[in-house]
């Protein structure tokens, strides 16, 4: 056995993601270990939408050639020793689309992996291929199959999964789990074998890091035993999917194949999407891939026993452990969606949230199945505003909007009359106040028991650069469906006159909050940078300008903005410890990658230079080969060297990103404008 090291440290930095289009997932590290509870390569959705429970934790292969074996895999244990130490072996390890490929070094042999999820499926292949041997080798691999049946959240203990266990003939082996649904595991080129034993006090330093149970125990089902060879993949697939029960036994050529015309499709389609625009760089291709990760069907209404529940569309907030918010939808579907060349999936996004909207409000969490929508949000139904502005500036469906009109408009007649939680129209200037105490309503919401970190009680500024924006964008969907516009145009006049009193009368940007309990809030955080991103902004270039200039000296990070300057008393440079601590630092200094699209817009808005603004993008293509590799991290420490925390992959960090990165190309090469 040996302690943990350096290069150990290198390999589990780095995470791989890869998911399947109904919010399942798989994950690990590059090294082949666990570090969090949520690594497992099938967590698969077992009760749609949100139901997702681990199945398969690891699939541990072992090379044997001759008398020679080379463990394919590491493990951490409890003691803090590392056994076995297979990341030592890793010649290379690399992306291809989206599906994680290790190359594996064993003396004179090299053997290449290749891990994948179908899209639509509860599934997961593991696949090994021989790239290089000797003449006289006949190498063989012996894969543990490591299995679990508990929600995606919890840790595993001895004894919690006791599966029956059967075999149909060589090379498929079930696991019928205790509510009646099974896991099956197919070998291919390989023969299959029940040994059942726990292996228990597995370590995950993540989960420690995090304040969370870090110790966890797996079962051990079986083995699978196959040959090696040059010309085909060989390896283990595993599903919960029914259509197994076809008898058919899919093939891995055909399966690996599928995976990769699709990634080729989502590129092709954005490509085109984005004709005008002769270089699309690799990283940004990487974003389309890391976009599309996002994208999930989810059954809506009740089922009957006649006729499923009908089908939806949505976006997972981050992986793994968000489901699907109604901020965070809306603040991505232009990035996910439109950049993306897709705006049919956007259409059906935005039609099954609009379903959800109830006196003027959109759900903060978007309900699971049986669930309650909870409704503590005062922006998600403002942004969705946005969000249909952006998608009808994209496809010029007139029909759609002449649908969903008087929805908007309930919304906008709610927030002038009042609505939920003291969210309202003040009539003395025209601007929303929100907030009571207790409840935490804008998007940054960390809240610990009963304390609320960052209440924001009052007149939020960027909740005011919505409502302007809304109401704006509110008169040009009149006029376009031939209704009055004047009403929304006079709403919209007035409050570009109240939110003249966010502007400090030092001339450094505006406040963060007015008429707030404690008078007007002059901390210096990130939210005023909406009042110059939106495409409709309120603010006189001069102000417009300073906003930009405080943002970039006191908040700009290279991966995002900080969302409370570093001077502030309160400040937090760093997001780490148990939940009370991590929460005291979300949105107390910490670095949101969502918003460096913002703010890179914003800029080109003050300066007119598109590629100087676009190269506040530049960082970015380093981060997707760090972390989550390909993919874009929630959040970042707010003192150097700004390390990636939160989730490993966030919908809106791509989203806005890769959205800010389309728009200032267009106007780049002289194929577009971003602002009125």
């Amino acid at each position: 056995m040996t302690k943990p090291s350096a290069e150990l440290d290198r390999a589990e930095h780095h995470e791989w993601w890869i998911t399947n289009g109904r919010g399942g997932y798989a994950a690990g590290t590059v090294a082949g270990s666990l570090t969090r509870g949520y690594h497992g390569l099938l967590t698969a959705t077992i009760d749609p939408p949100l139901g997702r429970r681990l199945q398969v934790a690891k699939l541990d292969a072992t090379l044997i050639d001759g008398e020679r074996h080379w463990p394919l895999f590491t493990n951490r244990w409890a003691d803090g020793c590392v056994e076995p130490d297979g990341h030592s072996l890793i010649d290379s390890f690399r992306l291809d689309g989206r599906m994680p490929v290790w190359s594996w070094a064993c003396g004179d042999l090299l053997v290449e992996q290749r891990i994948w999820m179908p899209p639509g499926e509860d599934s997961v292949w593991s696949v090994y291929r021989l790239v290089q041997g000797r003449t006289d080798a006949a190498p063989r691999l012996r894969i543990a199959l490591l299995l679990a049946d508990r929600d995606h959240h919890h840790i595993g203990h001895r004894g919690d999964f006791d599966p029956i266990l059967t075999l149909d003939g060589d090379a498929r082996l079930t696991a019928r789990c205790a509510d009646g649904h099974d896991i099956h595991l197919m070998a291919f080129g390989a023969r299959m074998r029940i040994d059942r034993a726990w292996i228990e006090r597995f370590d995950l330093p993540i989960e420690r890091e995090r304040g969370l149970p870090d110790r966890q125990d797996l079962l051990r089902v079986g083995f699978a035993e196959l040959s090696l060879s040059t010309t085909a993949w060989r390896g283990v697939s595993a599903t919960v999917a029914p259509e197994t029960e076809t008898g058919v036994a899919p093939d891995p050529e055909q399966a690996f194949e599928r995976f990769r015309q699709q990634d080729r499709a989502l590129v092709r389609t954005a490509r085109t999407h984005l004709n005008q625009i002769p270089d699309v760089p690799a990283w940004i291709e990487q974003l389309i891939l890391a976009a599309d990760s996002f994208l999930i069907e989810r059954p809506i209404g009740t089922a009957s026993a006649r006729q499923p529940r009908p089908a939806g569309m949505s976006v997972v907030a981050g992986y793994p452990w968000f489901g699907d918010w109604g901020r965070d939808t809306m603040i991505a579907l232009p990035g996910l969606t439109l950049a993306t060349g897709r705006p049919e999936i956007a259409r059906r996004i935005l039609e099954t949230f609009a379903g959800f909207v109830d006196r003027g409000m959109l759900p903060n969490r978007f309900p699971g199945a049986g669930e309650t929508p909870v409704y503590n949000t005062v922006d998600a139904a403002l942004w969705s505003i946005d969000a249909w502005r952006a998608y009808i500036e994209a496809s010029d469906d007139l029909a759609a909007l002449a649908r969903v009109f008087p929805i908007l408009e309930s919304i906008v007649a709610h927030y002038r009359e009042g609505t939920r939680y003291g969210i309202g129209m003040d009539p003395s200037d025209g601007l929303i106040r929100a907030g009571e105490p207790g409840v935490q309503l804008t998007w940054m919401d960390a809240k610990v028991d009963d304390w609320v970190v960052t209440p924001r009680i009052g007149k939020p500024v960027e909740i005011n650069a919505l409502w302007y924006h809304g109401l704006r964008v509110m008169a040009d969907f009149a006029e376009r469906l031939g209704r009055d516009p004047q009403p929304y145009r006079r709403a919209a006049d007035r409050a570009q006159t109240g939110f003249t009193r966010f502007l400090r009368p030092d001339g450094t940007g505006l406040y963060d909050v007015i008429d707030g309990p404690d008078g007007n809030d002059s901390r210096i955080r990130p939210n005023q940078i909406f009042a110059v991103s939106l495409t409709h902004s309120s603010l006189d270039p001069p102000a417009r300008a300073s906003v930009v200039e405080v943002c970039a000296r006191h908040l700009l990070c290279p991966f995002g903005l900080r969302s409370l300057a570093q001077e502030d008393p309160e400040y937090r440079g760093r997001y780490e410890g148990d939940v009370r601590h991590r929460d005291a630092a979300y949105h107390q200094g910490t670095v949101w990658a969502w918003l460096l699209g913002h703010y890179a817009l914003a800029e080109y808005r003050v300066t007119g230079d598109a590629a100087a603004a676009q190269a506040r993008l530049d960082p970015i293509p380093d981060h997707l080969r760090d972390g989550g590799v390909g993919t874009v991290a929630e959040i970042f420490d707010g003192d150097p060297p700004h390390r990636p925390r939160g989730c490993p992959a966030q919908a809106w960090s791509v989203a806005c990103i890769l959205d800010a990165w389309t728009r200032l190309e267009r106007i780049r090469v002289g194929k577009g404008s971003t602002a009125t």
